[in-house]
Parts: C-alpha cells; sequence; structure tokens
C-alpha cells in the first residue's frame, strides 16, 4: 500500500510591504496550530514516511513543526518548487515515478488550491476542502508509485484544526 498525506500550510502572515509572498512567515497562532495538529497527526500516523515540502517559508515553517513532533531531522525534509507553482495531479504523478518503491509514505507540504484538488481527485469518493493545517491521507492499493491514478485511492483519514477563539 502507498499512502500520500497532504498537510496545508498553517496560518501565515498577511503581506507586508517589502516581502514577497514567498517570504511570508506563519503566525504565532499558526505556529501553535501546528504543534497541536502535529500531534494528532503523530496520533494518526505512526511512520509519516519521506516529507517533501514547497519551498515557500510558511509550507517549510509547517514541515519543521512536523518534522520536530516525529524527531525527524530538518535536512532530511526534500524541498520542490513545482509544490508551490506548479502542482497538479498529473505533475505530482510525473514526480512520484522518480521515488523508491520501497518508500510506503510521502508527505507533502503545501498549498491551495492544489492541496485541496489533487486529494479530491485521486481518491474514489473525493475529499473535503483543506483548511489552514489540515491534512488528508490518501491511500492506494498498489506497491509502485507509478501505477497510482486520479479515482484509485481511499481517504484514509481527514483533520482539521478545532475552530479557536
Amino acid at each position: 500500500m502507498k499512502k500520500l498525506i497532504f498537510v496545508r500550510h498553517a496560518r501565515a502572515e498577511d503581506q507586508p510591504s517589502g516581502i514577497t509572498d514567498f517570504e511570508r512567515s506563519l503566525t504565532t497562532k499558526g505556529k501553535n496550530i501546528s504543534k497541536l495538529m502535529a500531534r494528532h497527526f503523530r496520533e494518526n500516523e505512526s511512520d509519516p514516511g519521506l516529507f517533501i515540502t514547497s519551498p515557500a517559508f510558511r509550507a517549510i515553517e509547517t514541515a519543521y513543526i512536523f518534522a520536530s513532533e516525529f524527531g525527524i531531522k530538518y535536512e532530511k525534509i526534500m524541498i520542490d518548487s513545482n509544490i508551490y507553482s506548479n502542482l497538479s495531479v498529473k505533475s505530482l504523478l510525473d514526480m512520484l515515478k522518480n521515488f523508491d518503491d520501497k518508500i510506503n509514505t510521502i508527505t507533502l507540504f503545501g498549498h491551495n488550491p492544489s492541496f485541496t484538488e489533487i486529494p479530491d481527485r485521486l481518491s474514489r469518493k473525493g475529499c473535503e476542502f483543506l483548511t489552514k493545517t489540515s491534512i488528508a491521507c490518501v491511500s492506494f492499493k498498489t506497491t509502485k508509485w507509478s501505477e497510482i491514478k486520479p479515482d484509485t485511492g481511499k481517504i484514509e483519514y481527514f483533520l482539521k484544526p478545532v475552530k479557536q477563539s
């Protein structure tokens, strides 16, 4: 079985002048919710596999918080620029073909709209909207990354933060 886990980055600061969208950092609340969601994720996932993140700073920060929860060294996290700007079902499936089939789980950190659209298209029954710091796990009955196709996955779990005031 193969699993793809999609983690949408946490809440980021508004874009102040002089800083690009790419450079925006997480808010304090975003960091705190990420820590809570990372713990909740660990309750559902004993092995998150390979971490791959968008190079946008807010996604990297979210990945680091999740990595800390699992004791994963930051230098083990892969950064892929396609996750920031060009991620589609096709580009993700093309990317997956390059991974060793010994890896069974890949956890991706990135952005909407692709992080809602892709799990929705990969799973047979669809996937609900990923709010900030939501997590969707899609599993596939295959031993090869190259055999993953749209509408063949199953949503194993969907985690989203509880509204906080």
